[in-house]
């Protein structure tokens, strides 16, 4: 579905929608694979490469043999802050991963777990942006999903998503300094986390609690 929405500019854009799948079965499968730590997404992407064109370095893991047996050497270096054998891909100056030809990947079959894991739909679900000037193209596709609703408890459920992806953004100052993280994607996977927290602490009080209280729950988690 299309529709046209007006700029600010006073140009009107066209945006093209895109399904999300259920919001509640992508929640389930999101919190399992942020659990376990190692699942990939199940991302509708089309052919869509927005991620693949948005200036993000790409941790590869030592195991991961078969994409750096395919990544020329000269595009990787040592991950600072990890151990030996972590590595970064970086992007050309376009903003470009250097394994993206024809707006295809071309080691896809072979290529980083990180990329398997990626999942824009959690800013899209979280409310949690990301940076316009740098990562513009994956800010037109979070604006572009659509997610559908079984009933008013999924509904419900996105609504405490965001209300917890929102006590993170503008509550940091509460936090001991550090404990969150800076970088948006990590910060909307925080959110996933933790979500059930202000879910149970309402449902028990029947109201918004404390702030104290909440990052007290929340820190308990962490």
């Amino acid at each position: 579905m299309r529709i046209y929405n007006e700029s600010l500019a006073g140009i009107r854009d066209l945006v093209q929608f895109v399904p999300a799948g259920d919001f509640s079965e992508w929640l389930r499968d999101t919190e399992a694979a942020l659990q376990a730590g190692n699942g990939a997404a199940d991302v509708p992407c089309g052919a869509c490469t927005a991620c693949c064109r948005s200036s993000m370095f790409v941790h590869i893991r030592p195991e991961e043999t078969p994409t750096i047996g395919r990544v020329p050497g000269a595009l990787l270096f040592p991950a600072p802050g990890w151990p030996e054998g972590h590595l970064l891909m970086g992007y050309d100056d376009d903003g470009r991963c250097p394994m993206l030809a024809d707006n295809r990947c071309s080691i896809y079959e072979d290529r980083p777990r990180t990329c398997r894991e990626y999942d824009c739909r959690v800013f899209a679900a979280t409310g949690i942006g990301v940076d316009p000037q740098t990562q513009a193209d994956i800010a037109q596709r979070i604006q572009e999903w659509v997610f559908h609703y079984e009933n008013e408890e999924s509904r419900q459920a996105r609504a405490t998503l965001e209300a917890a992806a929102a006590f993170l953004e503008k509550k940091r100052d509460l936090f001991p300094p550090g404990s969150l993280p800076n970088q948006p994607g990590q910060l909307a996977a925080l959110a996933i986390r933790i979500h059930a927290i202000f879910a149970g602490m309402v449902s028990q009080s029947g109201t918004a609690p404390p702030d104290s209280d909440i990052v007290h729950a929340i820190l308990a988690e962490l």
